[in-house]
């Protein structure tokens, strides 16, 4: 026979629980896999573009204008010294270089307008009256307000109408883009030629972008970019710099000719109607000039494939900003393959780089020779190595390192984020391993400017799913243990085939850490208390565990309520749980009651050191014996000596315990009449047309077979309705015609007080 932790029984069988996604999906959390790996996250700091994007739309030294505090009616400049969100650090126009008198307002709630607004709506401009100082000094060196305006507003930014007023105010630059908004996409491969793109997706400033012409059915055509990309303008843009708006040629066959020129009326439409303010593209980098020319050679990371960097050649020069590389291939059947690049184009390297980083530089295809040697090619093509003055900084690692942890986008898959963890760093280089995706795309090289790669915990931040890293088969199968209990009739079972995989019962302090625990126990014969029948808790596994302790506990919980007679009761007390010292998380419990499901809250902890006092508070909250679950097995006595106990002694009406009388010639006491305090919300109950029987022994009156379907409002605000039973007016309670009939309610009517249309109940 197969035995379990303590030498128990286990009938030979140990089986996996598999009773849904919702009880067994283990969420990833960036905390506890640092944690347990004793891993680091790389600063938030090196992300420029992400720091960028979190910066508010207003600068310093911005003027507006601002109502005056004794008279709202007046209004007088200021200009921005600071931001902190939707704060604005303000200074009146006449303080000069004085901060005593700074002060801070709310852009939201404030009476704050674009430089210009008061003329338009012919309110005056004045120093706050109660400002003495202020208008002492612009007195003494002016002769008039008009006079000194002029001068302090000449040559002066004003804040932008659109960010103080309407559906934009007080936004950050990157939730000024919204679905919808309209912009042009410089085309892959020629910088001259531009088309319209719109805003599918915003997330966190990284857009998903669909061609105008294009419907959903085209969403493989759908690109991926962060907003401060070099190929994205405002609409307009094109035309202003004498360039092509014209379709890609990849995309040419999808529309007729007709229809793409009416797509890009309909876009400038749109874009004039709803224009995206220019505080869009204020930090959007200006490129510098190249100096490259025709002919020239150098090294790139290769754009078609993955983890390989090549020999590539400058085959034509657009403009001071832009030119073509195309990778060298000697054979005679090459197709050539070129991308469009500028000067600061992530991945271009000078000659020899590869070399002087201990870096494997692939060979030109067609090459001859056991060794690519640069000096001999360049002798042999007759060209020149682009000049080391021609790159960017590529020394420069902004304090990336090996092993540490971020989120990066998969080059294959440009709509999946990936954990990724640095494998390598070489000069501006960074080599990532992506957690979650399988060999062999699994690798990827990228720039330590990238627009690809973000800090730790990025996608929780902008509510987007994360790839989480690749588990073992062995690991997955091992989530959670569940020991069956041993039943008496059944002969024991033959032990199963031993697997590698197969779940043991491991020691706390040897688990995976602290968030992970070895099994915790429900001891069968411990007195279950009024909430739980006894039978179905003697119909639960023995057992649940090893795993990881939310997940344990969760499980243990889920199956704690349906076992109950209300399950939407045990969940209301469950939901009450909770500590201040507890390290706890929160999880989503179901409870089903006649054909209904209620959702709740509940706080589970996260450390097995607290599993035996959250066990115990469980316990305590459901009234039943502290020991009916814990990391200790009771196999035949309980030190409570819970089993004296029975549950006919209590019954419980309400939510409160009152003791029974002794039965008299088999009828049993009718129960007082007793008015209860209305609750806010009620429903109306139905009343039992059939006559109830005796309750039999160890079964309390007030199972769910026996009593009306009420309804509680929950505590936890946006969690659901769930049954409970101290909301009935006690008031009309009559006895069963027949000897030894129990007591059964009739149907009262209940007016709901207030419309809580979000407390009721979730129909399956």
């Amino acid at each position: 026979m197969q035995t379990g932790a303590q030498g128990q029984p286990t009938n030979g069988k140990e089986e996996q629980v598999t009773t849904g996604a919702e009880s067994l999906e283990e969420e990833f959390m960036w905390e506890e896999y640092l944690e347990e790996t004793g891993a680091t996250a790389a600063p938030h700091t090196i992300f420029r573009h992400v720091e960028v994007s979190l910066q508010s739309s207003f600068q310093p030294g911005m003027k507006l204008e601002v109502a005056s505090k004794s008279r709202p009616e007046t209004y007088w400049v200021a200009t921005i010294i600071t931001t902190c969100g939707q704060l604005l650090l303000l200074r009146y126009s006449g303080y000069g270089d004085d901060r005593r008198a700074d002060f801070w307002c709310d852009v939201m709630t404030a009476q704050l307008h674009a430089v210009g607004w008061c003329a338009q709506n012919h309110k005056t401009l004045t120093p706050p009256e109660e400002n003495f100082y202020l208008r002492t000094a612009i007195r003494e060196k002016y002769s008039d307000w008009t006079e000194f305006l002029v001068q302090d507003l000449t040559g002066s930014r004003t804040a932008p109408a659109s960010l103080l007023e309407g559906p934009l105010r007080g936004k950050n630059t990157v939730d000024l883009i919204v679905a919808g908004s309209v912009l042009e996409l410089q085309n892959l491969s020629d910088p001259l030629l531009y088309w319209p793109v719109r805003v599918v997706q915003n997330v966190g400033g990284r857009l998903r972008l669909r061609p105008v012409g294009l419907s959903e059915r085209h969403r493989a055509q759908d690109t991926w970019l962060f907003y401060l990309d070099v190929r994205l303008r405002p609409l307009g843009w094109a035309l202003e710099n004498q360039l092509t708006l014209e379709p890609p040629a990849e995309l040419r066959p999808l529309l007729g000719d007709r229809d793409w020129q009416q797509a890009l009326q309909d876009a400038q439409a749109d874009g004039q109607e709803d224009a995206l303010p220019l505080e869009v593209f204020k930090d959007h980098a200006d490129l510098p000039r190249h100096a490259f020319r025709a002919g020239m050679k150098l090294e790139m990371v290769s754009p078609w494939e993955q983890l390989l960097i090549r020999p590539v050649s400058v085959t034509k020069v657009y403009s001071d900003t832009y030119f073509q590389v195309t990778l060298d291939d000697l054979c005679a059947d090459a197709a050539p393959r070129s991308a469009v690049c500028h000067a600061n184009s992530p991945g271009i390297l000078p000659v020899q780089w590869c070399l002087k980083n201990g870096v494997a530089l692939e060979r030109p295809r067609g090459y001859e020779g056991p060794d690519f040697d640069w000096a001999d090619y360049l002798k042999q093509s007759g060209s020149e190595a682009a000049p080391d003055t021609c790159f960017p900084d590529t020394g420069h690692t902004r304090g990336f390192a090996e092993d540490m942890w971020l989120e990066a986008v998969n080059p294959a898959r440009p709509e999946e984020v990936c954990v990724a963890r640095v494998s390598q760093v070489r000069g501006r280089l960074l080599w990532l391993r992506l957690e979650g995706v399988l060999q062999p795309r699994s690798e990827c090289i990228v720039d330590v400017e990238s627009m690809d790669v973000f800090p730790v915990g990025w996608c929780e931040a902008n509510s987007y799913p994360l790839t989480p890293p690749l588990r073992p088969a062995c690991q997955k199968q091992k989530k959670i243990a569940v020991v069956q209990p041993e039943k008496q009739s059944a002969p024991p079972a033959e032990a199963p085939p031993a697997i590698a995989c197969q779940p043991v019962a491991m020691d706390t302090a040897a688990a995976n850490g602290r968030y992970c625990c070895s099994r915790v126990f429900v001891n069968h014969r411990c007195f279950s208390g009024p909430y739980l029948n006894k039978g179905r808790i003697a119909e639960l596994p023995r057992a649940v565990g090893p795993g990881k302790c939310s997940l344990v506990l969760k499980e243990l919980l889920s199956m704690l309520i349906n076992a109950a007679y209300k399950p939407g009761r045990v969940l209301k007390e469950l939901q009450q749980l909770q500590e201040p010292g507890w390290d706890s998380q929160e999880e989503t419990l179901k409870a089903k009651y006649k054909g209904k499901t209620y959702r709740s809250t509940v706080r589970i902890v996260r450390l097995a050191e607290q599993i035996p006092d959250f066990c115990r508070k469980v316990c305590v909250k459901l009234q039943c014996c502290p020991n009916l679950l814990g990391p200790d097995l009771r196999a035949d006595s309980c030190p409570e000596n819970c089993s004296v106990q029975t549950k006919t002694k209590y019954t419980y009406y309400y939510g409160k315990k009152r003791r029974l009388s002794k039965a008299v010639d088999g009828d049993e006491a009718k129960p007082a009449r007793r008015r209860r305090k209305r609750k806010a919300i009620f429903v109306q109950k139905k009343r039992r047309s059939s006559n109830m029987d005796s309750t039999a022994a160890g079964s309390p009156q007030d199972s769910d077979e026996e009593e009306d379907e009420e309804l509680m409002q929950s505590c936890s605000e946006g969690s659901s309705s769930e049954p409970r039973d101290d909301q009935t007016d006690a008031s009309s309670v009559e006895a069963t015609g027949g000897g030894g009939g129990r007591p059964r309610r009739a149907a009262t009517l209940r007016r709901a007080f207030s419309a809580a249309v979000s407390l009721r109940p979730l129909i399956n």
